[in-house]
């Protein structure tokens, strides 16, 4: 995931994903705006936005949280993951730092398995305005992933704060 983010930040140029919405979340109050292939079915969920790609091989969050609920969001997404048989190794955490539309990105990699064998997990923090962050939570599978490198890295390219 790490190097899809950063080329995430360098990819604001690349066209738009044909038969894609724009989706703005939470829809009663937006905070961000995320551009998901119809593919990968996106759907709102209670704190954002989950999407998977039409082979299930990667499957991505975007989450909304505030200083009182983000401890509580990122725990959420690792019991996800751990409820879908999603192992971390912890030896294998990577950092960086990117940008991305004018917020700054912190994102954690890991390597790890589930039901399937290897699989990438990555986990990225940004603000889209003051008090509010949003969490990307990624899962792929290693060996199928890569065919969902450029739409991904649309959609990472497409977040942007609500106007």
């Amino acid at each position: 995931m790490k190097k899809l983010i950063i080329a995430a930040a360098f990819a604001a140029f690349l066209p738009a994903m044909a038969h894609a919405e724009t989706l703005e979340f939470p829809s009663d109050e937006p905070i961000a705006s995320v551009t998901i292939p119809d593919s990968w079915k996106p759907k709102e969920t209670t704190s954002g936005i989950d999407a998977t790609s039409d082979d299930s091989a990667v499957y991505l969050s975007i989450d909304v949280a505030d200083e009182a609920t983000s401890d509580k969001i990122i725990d959420e997404a690792f019991a996800f993951l751990q409820k879908n048989g999603v192992t971390i190794d912890e030896k294998t955490q990577k950092e960086s730092d990117a940008e991305i539309n004018g917020m700054k990105m912190k994102t954690f990699d890991w390597d790890g398995t589930d039901k399937e064998g290897p699989v990438s997990i990555g986990v990225a923090v940004l603000s889209p305005e003051e008090g509010k962050l949003l969490l990307i939570t990624y899962w792929g599978t290693k060996g199928k992933q890569e065919a969902h490198d450029d739409e991904l890295v649309s959609i990472i390219s497409s977040l942007k704060p609500a106007e």
